[in-house]
């Protein structure tokens, strides 16, 4: 299966379980791999045929930085629902890095999920 991508997409965001953290917006780094099969969009070199990558980045920015959940893992989980859903992607790995979770972890702390089925 082919995939379209999306790296290192930052947002800021209402998350996590703390109080302090409530009160608070804190960025996200997103990445995203969506199974999509580019052949009809290549052979006829038609953007309508494309997984529009633009209108995915609007969406996901616009959804999670009006979001407030206390678990990634929860975001995470919506964030999946609404990309197949309103994209039609039958696959999707998501990550969601919270960088500044865990002072030592210079590399952030996060999630990866995949759902739907590779064809």
């Amino acid at each position: 299966m082919d995939q379209v991508f999306i790296r290192g997409l930052e947002v800021d965001t209402v998350i996590g379980a703390y109080d302090w953290e409530r009160n608070i917006r804190q960025r996200l780094v997103l990445d995203l791999d969506m199974g999509w099969d580019i052949r009809a969009a290549a052979a006829e070199d038609d953007l309508t045929k494309a997984l529009d990558y633009a209108a995915v980045s609007k969406r996901v920015l616009g959804y999670v930085s009006a979001s407030s959940f206390e678990l990634v893992e929860t975001l995470a989980e919506r964030l999946a629902v609404l990309i197949m859903s309103e994209f039609g992607v039958p696959w999707l790995r998501l990550t969601i890095n919270k960088p500044g979770a865990v002072a030592q972890a210079t590399g952030g702390v996060g999630v990866v999920i995949e759902r739907g089925e590779r064809l």
